[in-house]
């Protein structure tokens, strides 16, 4: 459903906010908190190359994804000008004339372009950004009126970083199945050749950052998630022993966290976890999420070797491209999806 561009509303200088985006007041988020908070784990990918560092670093990976579901990466081997650029180039394509980004603009039925996602009634309350996502790879699933147009050089430094990010992807989920004790490659075929899609968000300042919210609370619908802070302006907030917790980025560091079709695969030892996105009163945030899902047209389920009687499968197989059309059908809401193919013990017994 067509809404209007928050960015574009931004630039009227409005006192305050147009009622369709103020939130209720139990739904409003806590900006600031006295109490001193805990910080996500830090993940040192350059040690997995030492067989002495090794060890230690898979136990703080699996504690990471069991007790968090989400982690920062460092030493990850992605090229920092690169990511420079496509940082610039994110920000340099929010700044397009208006004219100029409807070009981009999504088509009746599509989620793909730039808008809003997860629109699905003029009742409910929308989120305070603009937003441009698509698939980029396998590259003959792009849609030729979106990542083909994209201006240059921000169209080759995509390109470019769409495929370290691919690798990096299948790299820590290695890492991940070596730290649950299974073979990579079993994750690898429940993945197939695998689905990225790429979306970057856009938070413009606000003159009531307490009465709205970015991104809903939710947890992603797909695999692994590797987000790029695209500037000093933070946001990201996790769900955690009930409260919310900010992610502080570091420097050079890419945030990664497990959506629900890892929770699946790993037979909820690992958990996707729900997070939002805040905003701010005088600056705006920008953020790049890439998604790497397994493809759409497999069937996933728990991973064999993680079924045992001790521990059923905890999840009905189902495909991603049906677990996406669920997902993307309602507005965007907590773990309510994944519930949904939760296998319930007691309902096992009654059948």
């Amino acid at each position: 459903m067509e809404v209007p561009s928050v960015q574009e509303i931004a630039k009227e200088g409005l006192k305050s906010v147009p009622e369709r985006y103020v939130r209720p007041q139990h739904e409003r988020p806590i900006l600031s908190s006295t109490t001193p908070l805990p910080e996500i784990p830090v993940i040192d990918f350059s040690k997995f190359l030492s067989q002495h560092l090794k060890g230690p670093e898979l136990n703080k990976l699996h504690y990471a994804c069991k007790q968090w579901g989400f982690f920062q990466v460092i030493n990850h081997g992605v090229s920092s000008a690169l990511v420079e650029r496509v940082k610039r180039g994110a920000l340099d394509f929010f700044n397009l004339p208006i004219e100029e980004k409807k070009r981009f603009g999504q088509r009746d039925g599509d989620v793909q372009g730039y808008g809003q996602a997860f629109v699905v009634s003029e009742d409910q309350k929308l989120e305070w950004a603009d937003m441009f996502f698509m698939f980029t790879l396998p590259s003959h699933i792009r849609k030729p009126h979106l990542f083909p147009n994209i201006p240059q050089p921000f169209r080759d430094d995509l390109e470019a970083y769409c495929a370290e990010l691919e690798n990096l992807a299948k790299q820590i989920l290695d890492q991940m199945a070596t730290s649950l004790a299974i073979d990579p490659m079993e994750i690898r075929e429940l993945y197939g050749v695998g689905e990225q899609s790429l979306r970057m968000n856009y938070y413009p300042p606000c003159p009531q950052p307490d009465h709205v919210i970015g991104l809903n609370p939710h947890s992603d619908g797909g695999g692994l998630t590797i987000l790029l802070q695209a500037n000093e302006v933070e946001g990201l907030q996790i769900r955690k022993d009930g409260l919310w917790i900010p992610v502080k980025p570091l420097p050079n560091a890419f945030i990664i966290n497990l959506g629900d079709m890892l929770e699946m695969i790993t037979n909820g030892i690992y958990q996707s976890i729900e997070h939002r996105a805040t905003v701010n009163l005088e600056k705006e945030r920008l953020s790049i999420a890439t998604f790497y899902s397994p493809s759409y047209n497999g069937i996933i389920g728990p991973a064999p070797s993680l079924i045992t009687p001790e521990t059923p499968a905890a999840f009905n197989k189902i495909s991603p491209g049906d677990y996406f059309k669920g997902y993307l059908a309602q507005e965007l809401r907590g773990k309510s999806f994944l519930n949904s193919i939760r296998i319930h013990p007691e309902n096992e017994k009654s059948s």
